[in-house]
């Protein structure tokens, strides 16, 4: 859907020609993470979750489920334009239609094939320190029928439409029967190691990330796709402290089993809270050893997305990790009390990917 709107029912935006518009971009979906693109026309990102940034001209960009992106497009021609968004998984799309007059259209893109999800599309940065060699003999028969799965704990869900789980893409697992990734350190473990014994500069671009690549299923080839790199604050924020101490937290999961976590623990099984000094700076790395895309979020703070842009780096409430990345952001820790902090998958969030961060 689109502004509460399906395809079918064409929503329409309306502009005056030669004027600039500015349009508010929000994944407000519950599992679905969103490719975006305007055939016809650049956009050019001005913020990114409410947080103003220095202009990038892209021709699409991908969308994490609770992150927001400012965009300004300047339609000239007295014609129509279609805002595509496309399931990240290819399964289906949201669309708009910017026009001069109501009840236009314009042609809507052929949706893009789906993209393979096994351990080749990982690339050589998330899956550093992966030894392969004991995988030979798995059974992968198992993936393909999830029906074994039991769904008695999941009356809170009742709610929920899963018939387009458009951001979880299984068709590639098949090569993952058994593997218990609460334990799949291996991916970024190594990469979590370079810089451990010491800090880097605030700003830096830490080991293991992938700011420069938009992420799986896209094609940097095809048009210009903003990436995390390409964010950059219009000033310095104010605290400039170097972070104090490290805080590091795994992204966990059992992609048989379907149950989610922070390292290697659900929500239900963790005994206390985060803790987080008042007016404390740390720094935060988030290290994903599944093989899906995870959105962060962090209430209450800003986290300052360490892309390498020195200091201007980015604000932002939600991070999205991808498959085997490293992910590292500052925080001042100014808000005093309980904070959720999850990932914003609904389905994740829900199964325990969720912890509370308490400032005192």
């Amino acid at each position: 859907l689109l502004n509460g709107h399906s395809p079918q029912e064409n929503w329409n935006a309306l502009f005056k020609a030669g004027e600039r518009v500015r349009l508010r971009v929000i994944n407000g979906s519950a599992m679905s993470y969103f490719d975006v693109r305007i055939p016809g026309l650049k956009m050019t990102v001005v913020a990114a979750d409410g947080q103003p940034v220095q202009p990038v001209p892209v021709d699409e960009f991908r969308i994490g489920v609770a992150e927001t992106y400012d965009v300004l497009v300047s339609p000239e021609d007295d014609r129509a334009y279609t805002i595509f968004a496309e399931a990240m998984d290819r399964s289906g799309y949201a669309r708009a239609t910017l026009a001069p007059r109501e009840g236009m259209q314009a042609e809507i893109p052929k949706r893009r094939q789906i993209a393979d999800r096994g351990m080749e599309a990982m690339g050589a940065h998330g899956m550093g320190g992966m030894d392969h060699s004991n995988m030979a003999g798995m059974d992968h028969s198992g993936m393909s029928n999830m029906s074994g799965m039991d769904h008695s704990g999941m009356s809170n869900m009742s709610g929920m439409d899963h018939s387009s789980m458009a951001g979880m893409d299984h068709s590639g697992m098949s090569n993952m029967q058994g593997m218990d990734h609460s334990t799949m350190g291996g991916m970024a473990a190594e990469q979590a190691k370079i810089g451990a014994n010491g800090l880097l500069l605030a700003g830096e671009a830490q080991p293991g990330s992938r700011y420069n690549q938009a992420g799986i299923g896209i094609d940097p080839d095809e048009r210009r796709v903003l990436v995390y790199r390409d964010l950059k604050a219009f000033t310095p924020w104010p605290d400039r402290r170097e972070p104090g101490r490290e805080l590091e937290l795994h992204l966990t999961g059992n992609m048989e089993r379907y149950m989610w976590s922070f390292d290697g623990k659900k929500f239900s099984e963790v005994t206390g809270p985060i803790h987080f000094e008042k007016d404390e700076r740390l720094r935060l790395i988030l290290i994903n050893d599944t093989m899906m895309e995870h959105p962060i979020h962090l209430h209450g703070m800003w986290m300052e997305l360490e892309n390498g842009q020195g200091e201007l780096i980015p604000r932002k409430h939600t991070l999205n990790v991808k498959p085997g990345e490293r992910v590292s952001a500052l925080i001042t820790a100014d808000a005093e009390g309980s904070w959720a902090f999850h990932c914003h998958l609904l389905y994740h969030m829900d199964a325990g990917m969720f912890r509370v961060v308490q400032v005192s």
